[in-house]
């Protein structure tokens, strides 16, 4: 409860260079300490709270709780909180407990804003047709539907009305700064709503955002930033210059030293630095660090921009108009270019320069590589990549997110329905190749590509290695680790146990999910059983947590085509079958990356090694830095990989002896 000042706090308030256009709007909560408050202008209607805390500042500066130099303007302060510095004034917020705010130019909102809620993002298409208004909880997921399903055009109108009535909820409200929250050496910040344990420290102009938070995944806007029309999750971090207009920055991501970024979405674990976006949709993990870097109309995810990346999406005809998507997983090499429109398969390496629009989607795992202005294709050969690998095994190590409220759903599975089916798919699509050009052909045309021959069929053998890995592994784990006893049992484990699965298998940026089940979320919107957000969501989790039931229903779909039987066909003998040609696959593909590894061992990257020894010491300064090709962690885990996978092998046999 909170009731009006006495006389005497008027007195001490008065006397400590305080001023009020009528104290009786002024009121405060029992215990209030009005020795704590000096030289602060009441205006409107202002509630203050106790002031019997302490901070410890960086350095061990102690600074009791309290409010100086300030003018305050319909505003309530909680309880323990530090206010010194206000160059302007704060007028028309709530300030929650423990916040700390010192040395700021203005804190003002305007009650004529959504502080960036409903702000919408011109994503892939610079002169609109995609916009995704952002909101707290956005998630890649939905950002997905409402950016990428314009043909479903009443359920994407659906979601935007329910983004944008939430936006209208707050149009008209004060703004917030959340309890433990920093606002320290900022310029002005005009309409942002700050969550609870931000920290602002040294921002150059806030404007329109909203900046979430926790005690567990705090966010940071650092020195120097400027932003306007925001939403920063949970965990994300803006420093360091970083420029950001019309964005929406993901859970645990980080954009820091100068990036420059405009209507563009990163979502979960994006890492961008130097560089500048216009106009992306960032999935999870998208990440470029280099000056030259541009990232420009594109849909992304799992991304490494090299330094001097760029796209074009404009031939200077109707404007910015032409987009591009580069799949999960890829790479760009240094000064790579890609003319848009164009689209990049899954886990594939582009490098040079690339003007015929190519579209690799039927073939992942692929190189795309420049040579005499001409682009060459290499189908699968990333399968065999340590890059590869090693990526696969980093994205779900370093997800910083730590709060338990993952906006994202993020599949990390490097083989799934979703690449084996391409997979199938780029096999029978070299076939016909071969078969077109006939088995002499030196070199294959595919599109805007070639294709050489050796390239081809070296392609196709590791796609085909790649499925076996994904079914036997499948089949193995779900047969589990109880004996069995007998060929009924078998029949029993490995029949399907979700309805869903089969059919074509989709990338909804980062998780993977059968198309029919995205489909039959559509029409939950467009016939209004999905009536929020929050279930839209729900949907999302459950769709997420039922992948490996579904993975199995896409597998038993498969397994005819794959091994010549149904599921429901296959003996003992099958599974014994089964198990010889997943370990066959895993070893060779094991194989392969010790052999990629050990490049890294040649001659060839012992150059700049012993710079000043005799060229007999090389050899000794470039094992003290980079060590012997049999302890690399990478080889040794290779090696304990096969060690592993033939146990499983076993295991999996044994279970068989009924």
């Amino acid at each position: 409860m909170f009731r009006s000042l006495t006389e005497k706090e008027i007195d001490i308030l008065v006397s400590g260079g305080c001023t009020a256009e009528n104290w009786d709007t002024v009121k405060v909560s029992e215990g209030f300490d009005p020795s704590r408050v000096s030289r602060v202008e009441f205006s409107g209607d202002v509630v203050l709270g106790r002031l019997e805390g302490c901070f410890t500042r960086p350095g061990g500066l102690k600074r009791r709780s309290g409010i100086h130099n300030v003018t305050l303007h319909n505003v309530s302060v909680g309880n323990d909180v530090y206010i010194n510095g206000i160059a302007n004034h704060i007028a028309n917020y709530d300030i929650a407990d423990n916040a700390y705010i010192e040395n700021v130019d203005s804190i003002v909102a305007t009650l004529d804003s959504s502080f960036g809620i409903g702000t919408e993002v011109s994503v892939l298409n610079e002169t609109g047709g995609r916009e995704v208004p952002i909101y707290e909880r956005l998630s890649a997921q939905t950002a997905y539907l409402i950016a990428m399903y314009r043909n479903r055009r009443e359920m994407v109108e659906r979601l935007i009305t329910l983004i944008k009535v939430h936006a209208a909820s707050l149009f008209g409200t004060r703004g917030k700064i959340g309890s433990h929250a920093q606002i320290v050496n900022a310029g002005s910040i005009t309409n942002v709503n700050i969550g609870e344990y931000a920290c602002i420290k040294g921002a150059t102009r806030l404007a329109n955002g909203t900046i979430s938070g926790s005690e567990s995944d705090p966010v940071h806007v650092g020195r120097d930033v400027i932003a306007d029309g925001f939403v920063l999750a949970a965990g994300s971090c803006v420093d360091d210059g970083a420029v950001i207009q019309h964005c929406f920055i993901g859970q645990a991501t980080k954009l820091t030293h100068l990036f420059s970024a405009h209507d563009s979405l990163f979502f979960a674990n994006c890492a961008c630095e130097n560089g500048e976006a216009a106009a992306i949709f960032g999935g999870p993990y998208t990440v470029t660090m280099h000056k030259s870097s541009l990232l420009i109309a594109g849909m992304f995810s799992f991304l490494n921009a090299g330094s001097g990346s760029n796209q074009s999406n404009h031939m200077y005809k109707l404007g910015p108009i032409h987009q591009g998507v580069v799949e999960r997983g890829s790479k760009t090499t240094s000064d790579s270019y890609i003319l848009w429109p164009a689209k990049i398969g899954a886990f594939s390496l582009v490098m040079g320069r690339h003007v015929n629009h190519p579209d690799t989607s039927r073939l992942p795992f692929s190189y795309l590589i420049e040579n005499r202005n001409e682009s060459f294709l290499v189908p699968g050969i990333n399968i065999r990549s340590v890059g590869t690998i090693r990526d696969a095994q980093k994205w779900p190590k370093r997800d910083k997110r730590r709060t338990d409220d993952k906006l994202d759903c993020i599949n990390f599975n490097l083989l799934s329905p979703y690449t084996a089916g391409k997979m199938m798919s780029g096999i029978r699509l070299l076939n016909d190749l071969e078969r077109t050009a006939g088995l002499t052909a030196e070199k294959f045309a595919f599109q805007t590509m070639t294709i050489e021959a050796r390239a081809l069929r070296k392609g196709r053998d590791l796609y085909g290695l790649a499925i076996d890995k994904f079914m036997g592994n499948s089949v193995i784990h779900r047969l589990g680790t109880e004996p069995l006893s007998g060929e009924a049992e078998i029949s029993a484990r490995l029949a399907p146990t979700h309805k869903a699965g089969k059919g074509k298998w989709i990338d909804v940026c980062g998780m993977f999910a059968p198309k029919s089940e995205v489909d039959t979320i559509c029409d939950a919107i467009e016939n209004c059983t999905i009536i929020s957000l929050e279930e839209l969501e729900a949907n999302w989790r459950r769709l997420h947590a039922d992948y490996y039931d579904m993975e199995w229903t896409w597998v038993t779909e498969h397994m005819a085509d794959w091994c010549g039987k149904n599921v429901d066909e296959l003996t003992a003998d099958d599974i014994r079958a089964i198990v010889d040609r997943w370990i066959t696959s895993v070893t060779n593909l094991n194989g392969m990356l010790l052999e990629d590894a050990r490049k890294e061992y040649s001659l060839k990257s012992r150059t700049g090694f012993g710079i000043d020894a005799p060229s007999e010491d090389a050899d000794d300064d470039f094992t003290s830095v980079r060590g012997q090709f049999d302890s690399d962690p990478f080889v040794e885990m290779v090696l304990k990989h096969n060690v592993s996978k033939r146990a499983l092998a076993d295991r999996a046999i044994a279970l068989l002896n009924f």
